[in-house]
C-alpha cells in the first residue's frame, strides 16, 4: 500500500512538473512581440517592369523599439533605391536597418520607408515580414494598392504679371512636333482645358515665375527634418536642385528647331533661404543664405511669407527683410520619412532622405515629376493619349523625362506665351 501510494505520488508530481513545463512553454513572450508591431505595405505607383513601394512600421507595444531591423522576402523584385533605412538584398531576401535619426520607434509611433524596385513577370506582395527576428503581423496586415498620390495644386488669387524688360536672346521660333505626337498632344491640351478651373487666368505657373525673374528662380529649402545639415550638404542639395531643374529648362531648347519663342538659353536656380525648427540643425555660420527658425506652417518650417511669391504674386516684396533680392519663388520642401511627393505653383515636396540619398543620381525621379506639375503638366490615371503608353507625368512610368513629356511642356508654353508678349 505504501509502495502504491509512493508510486501514485510520483506520478502526480511528474504530471504537475509536466504541467508546469507546458505552462512555461506556453508563456506568450513571442506572441507579445508578434502583436507589438504592424506592417503596412503599399505600392505607391507601378509601371512596366518597375514600381515605387512604401512600408510603414508601427509599434503597437507599450515600450519603445530600439535599433530595429526589418526583413522580408520578395518574389523576384529587386530594389534599386531605398530611403528611410540602410538596406541589403540577397536574392529575394531583403534586410533594412534603421538610420541614426529613426532608430527608436516609440510606443504607438511609426517609421516610414520608401523604395524604387524592378519586377519581371508579376509584382506580388512580399511575405514573411520580421522585425528584429520576430514575425510582425499584429494590427494592419501587409496591403498593396495601385493608387498614386495626386499632385497638390492650390491656385492662388489671380495677380497681374509684369513682363520684365531685361534683354533676352530668343530661341528660333516654330512649332513642328513629330507627326505621331500631334494627335496625342491635342488630346492632352483638350483634357487640360476641360479639367483646369482657371487655366488661362491663373498667374503663378512655373512659366510666370521664370519670366518674372527674367530667367532665374529663387528657392527656399523647408528642412522638415531633425537630421543635421553641414555646409557641404547644403551646397550639394543646391547643386542637385539646380541640375535637376535644368533638365526641364533644357527641354525647351533641344528639339532642333527652337521652342516657339522660349526666350532663355539658361535658367539660373539659386537657393536664398533655409527654414528649420532648430537653428542648431544647420551646421554652418556663414551668411550665404537667409535662415528662418521655427516659423511653422502646415506643421513644417517655412521661410517668411513676405518673401514668398506664392503670397505676393504682385511682385511686391517691400516687407521682405532684404527686399526683392531675398525673395523666393518656390520651396523645396524636404520632409523626413515621406514617400512619394507633391508639386504645384508653391514648389515641390519629397522625402528628405530620398533627396539626399539621390544627390548624385542622374535623375531624381520623384522630384522631376513634381517640377512638371509646377509648370502645369497633369497626371493621367484613367486614360492614355492616342499612341502613348506611359510617360513621366503618369507617375512612375519612366525614370527620366521622356520625349512626350518635353513636347507636353513645349505645348503648354505655346498656349500661354501670348500673355508674356510672344
Amino acid at each position: 500500500m505504501l509502495f502504491s501510494s509512493n508510486r501514485a505520488w510520483r506520478l502526480f508530481m511528474i504530471l504537475v512538473l509536466l504541467g508546469l513545463g507546458w505552462i512555461q512553454s506556453q508563456k506568450p513572450v513571442q506572441a507579445q512581440a508578434i502583436n507589438a508591431c504592424a506592417i503596412s505595405y503599399t505600392i505607391v505607383g507601378q509601371w512596366q517592369g518597375g514600381f515605387q513601394g512604401d512600408i510603414v512600421i508601427r509599434n503597437n507595444g507599450t515600450s519603445s523599439i530600439n535599433n530595429w531591423t526589418l526583413t522580408w522576402n520578395f518574389n523576384n523584385q529587386v530594389i534599386s533605391q531605398l530611403w528611410g533605412g540602410s538596406y541589403s538584398q540577397t536574392g529575394n531576401a531583403v534586410s533594412v536597418s534603421n538610420q541614426a535619426w529613426n532608430g527608436t520607434i516609440a510606443s504607438n509611433a511609426s517609421v516610414q520607408l520608401g523604395f524604387i524596385a524592378s519586377w519581371a513577370t508579376s509584382n506580388p506582395t512580399p511575405s514573411n515580414f520580421q522585425l528584429n527576428g520576430l514575425a510582425c503581423n499584429g494590427g494592419t496586415l501587409p496591403t498593396a494598392t495601385n493608387v498614386v498620390p495626386t499632385a497638390t495644386r492650390t491656385p492662388a488669387p489671380t495677380a497681374t504679371s509684369v513682363v520684365p524688360t531685361a534683354t533676352r536672346t530668343p530661341a528660333p521660333t516654330g512649332w513642328n512636333p513629330p507627326s505621331n505626337l500631334v494627335t496625342p498632344l491635342n488630346e492632352v491640351w483638350q483634357h487640360v482645358e476641360s479639367t483646369y478651373g482657371n487655366l488661362y487666368g491663373f498667374r503663378n505657373y512655373g512659366w510666370d515665375q521664370v519670366i518674372a525673374g527674367n530667367g532665374s528662380i529663387n528657392y527656399c529649402v523647408r528642412w522638415d527634418s531633425d537630421a543635421p545639415v553641414s555646409a557641404a550638404l547644403r551646397d550639394q542639395i543646391h547643386a542637385a536642385l539646380a541640375r535637376q531643374f535644368k533638365k526641364w529648362m533644357d527641354a525647351m531648347l533641344d528639339n532642333g528647331q527652337g521652342s516657339n519663342g522660349w526666350p532663355y538659353t539658361n535658367v539660373n536656380v539659386k537657393v536664398v533661404g533655409w527654414a528649420v525648427r532648430d537653428r542648431s540643425t544647420l551646421q554652418w555660420s556663414d551668411n550665404s543664405v537667409d535662415i528662418y527658425v521655427n516659423n511653422i506652417a502646415e506643421n513644417a518650417p517655412q521661410c517668411a511669407p513676405p518673401c514668398g511669391r506664392f503670397f505676393n504674386q504682385d511682385g511686391d516684396y517691400s516687407d521682405c527683410p532684404g527686399g526683392i533680392d531675398h525673395h523666393y519663388d518656390m520651396s523645396l520642401w524636404l520632409t523626413k520619412g515621406m514617400a512619394g511627393g507633391a508639386g504645384g505653383d508653391w514648389g515641390q515636396r519629397v522625402g528628405s532622405e530620398y533627396f539626399v540619398n539621390a544627390l548624385n543620381s542622374e535623375n531624381i525621379h520623384i522630384f522631376l515629376h513634381e517640377v512638371g506639375h509646377t509648370f502645369g503638366l497633369d497626371d493621367f490615371y484613367d486614360w492614355n493619349p492616342t499612341g502613348i503608353n506611359g510617360f513621366l507625368m503618369k507617375a512612375g512610368s519612366a525614370s527620366q523625362i521622356t520625349e512626350f513629356d518635353k513636347w507636353m511642356l513645349r505645348d503648354f508654353w505655346r498656349h500661354l506665351k501670348s500673355r508674356y508678349g510672344y
